[in-house]
């Protein structure tokens, strides 16, 4: 669980109640429109829709749930692993690494591990082993650009729902006492377009960007560990190899677990 994502959605809503608890004359009742709701919510999930085949839209709860439950591997670990593997093969030579493919949950290191006990050549696994990197980044970038589509159309969508208001307002002006509710509740589509595109389609547009990254850069570690065992690297000469990967910090708690 991203308990910075939970712990941000928690705090801008938060924020936002408080100060409407705090206003003078403020209650929640107030700010609640369920025209509003439809024409901002509904219309940013038909722009999405408009701009992705409509099998994309299958993808919408996988890319939140990506964001709030991420799933991506500490990298220290990745390392320790590929350490321990290339210290194997070093030892017993690389057929031995085939009695620990059952122990091996991340797929992407399993993949390369049985290419290498196969006697893949190097050239063609590392091609394989990219080929799959580059799916990965391709499905990231689709889910990203799902975010991203709602964070743009929700604030127009906003202003489309205050217009329609307004023009409703405008056609009711024979009754002064409806103007100034109606003003209100025009408004408020303006307010909702740009709540959830700030607080959840940009932000987690955001996130879903950074984790990609990380993925990324862990897999990167992977196929060149995995390269180096087949090559026979010597595993000290490994490990510092892809601890560059680590933030100096880390690197140094690794030194010192080491010594």
């Amino acid at each position: 669980m991203d308990k910075a994502t939970i712990g941000g959605l928690f705090l801008a809503n938060g924020l936002m109640i408080l100060a409407i608890l705090l206003a003078p004359g403020g209650s929640l009742s107030s700010f609640w429109d369920t025209a509003s709701a439809l024409v901002v919510i509904g219309g940013a999930i038909a722009a999405i829709c408009i701009a992705f085949p409509f099998g994309a839209l299958f993808l919408i709860p996988g890319v939140i749930k990506k964001v709030i439950k991420p799933s991506v591997p500490d990298l220290k670990p990745v390392i320790r692993q590929l350490v321990e593997f290339s210290e194997i093969a070093r030892r017993d030579g690389i057929l031995a690494l085939e009695g620990k493919t059952e122990e091996i949950a991340d797929p992407f290191i399993l993949l390369g591990i049985q290419m290498a006990v196969d006697g893949t050549d190097s050239e063609l696994m590392e091609a394989v082993l990219r080929s799959e990197m580059e799916a990965v980044a391709s499905r990231h970038k689709t889910g990203k650009s799902l975010m991203e589509t709602g964070g743009r159309y929700a604030p127009a969508f906003g202003m489309i729902g205050t217009l329609m208001g307004l023009i409703i307002m405008l056609g009711n002006m024979d009754d002064p006492a409806a103007i100034g509710p109606g003003m209100a509740v025009a408004l408020i589509t303006t307010l909702y377009g740009a709540m959830i595109s700030n607080i959840v389609f940009l932000p987690f547009a955001d996130k879903l960007g950074y984790y990609s990254k990380r993925e990324l850069e862990v897999r990167e570690v992977i196929v060149r560990g995995i390269l180096s065992i087949q090559d026979g690297d010597n595993p000290r000469v490994l490990e510092q190899k892809l601890s560059t990967f680590l933030p100096v910090n880390q690197r140094r708690n690794e030194d010192k677990e080491a010594a």
